[in-house]
């Protein structure tokens, strides 16, 4: 299926590593030019020079902490001309409500609540003058089946999620799509680390982490590049007629009692 996205420029935010980085070089596949930002320079640098030479299109790199609005600011001047924005940056720590303290769970905001919606105010005011563009949040399931064990992330995703939904029934008036991706249990460092982290406690092991994973649905976990199929058509005219949606991309588990 042809996607007409080659030329199209794309900003992905936390585009140094797993699920950001499958976006990226989904969306580089395509033939689109490709902005990538997060905090760490080298791999953002990294994975520009390997998608330079895959798929011989324009990458640029946005080192930066788009947990400070200073940041958000300078990202938006420098790629305002987006077509398409991919909001990925952000990892909310797991933790019951008495775990999770006042400066964790704001510094985590920070960056994956208010980084989404601050960078999304910029480049949608840009979009909206144009009259196209197109916003992508990747959330999380957590959002749609709270864990208490998970509260700040819970939390954090149920108000992404409805601000994807609010802003995505009126920006289509504008010649604007706004959508969300949850993931499910995707096979990232962060994952993992989870899986371990369980082992350790249900098992004793942490390196018997696979036993955690084998729980899920097929007994598998997702890959990062099947989310970013999600969002490379998300993005293109082949999904015109959709905004306001959030697409669920866990192989079922959410659905499970």
């Amino acid at each position: 299926m042809e996607l007409e996205l080659r030329g199209k420029k794309v900003l992905v935010t936390g585009a140094s590593k797993g699920i950001g980085l499958a976006c990226a070089q989904a969306f580089a596949a395509e033939g689109a030019r490709v902005a990538i930002a997060a905090r760490n320079e080298a791999a953002l640098k990294a994975a520009s020079e390997d998608m330079q030479r895959r798929y011989k299109v324009e990458v640029s790199v946005h080192p930066m902490d788009l947990g400070k609005s200073e940041s958000v600011l300078a990202l938006a001047r420098a790629c305002g001309d987006a077509d398409v924005l991919v909001n990925n940056a952000g990892a909310i720590p797991s933790g019951s409500l008495a775990e999770v303290d006042e400066k964790t769970w704001r510094h985590a905001w920070e960056l994956k609540v208010f980084g989404y919606v601050n960078l999304t105010r910029e480049l949608y005011a840009r979009m909206r003058e144009r009259r196209s563009g197109v916003i992508i949040n990747i959330i999380g399931v957590a959002g749609e089946r709270p864990r208490a064990n998970y509260i700040a992330g819970t939390a954090g995703n149920a108000s992404l999620m409805a601000f994807t939904r609010a802003l995505g029934s009126e920006s289509v008036d504008h010649g604007v799509r706004a959508v969300g991706i949850n993931p499910g249990a995707i096979e990232t460092e962060r994952v993992i680390d989870h899986y371990r982290e369980a082992a350790a406690r249900e098992l004793g092991d942490a390196s018997r982490w696979k036993e955690i994973q084998a729980k899920a649905p097929a007994r598998r976990s997702g890959q990062p590049v099947q989310i970013a199929e999600v969002a490379a058509f998300l993005a293109s005219p082949r999904a015109s007629f959709i905004s306001g949606t959030i697409v669920t991309v866990d192989n079922g588990q959410s659905l499970r009692r």
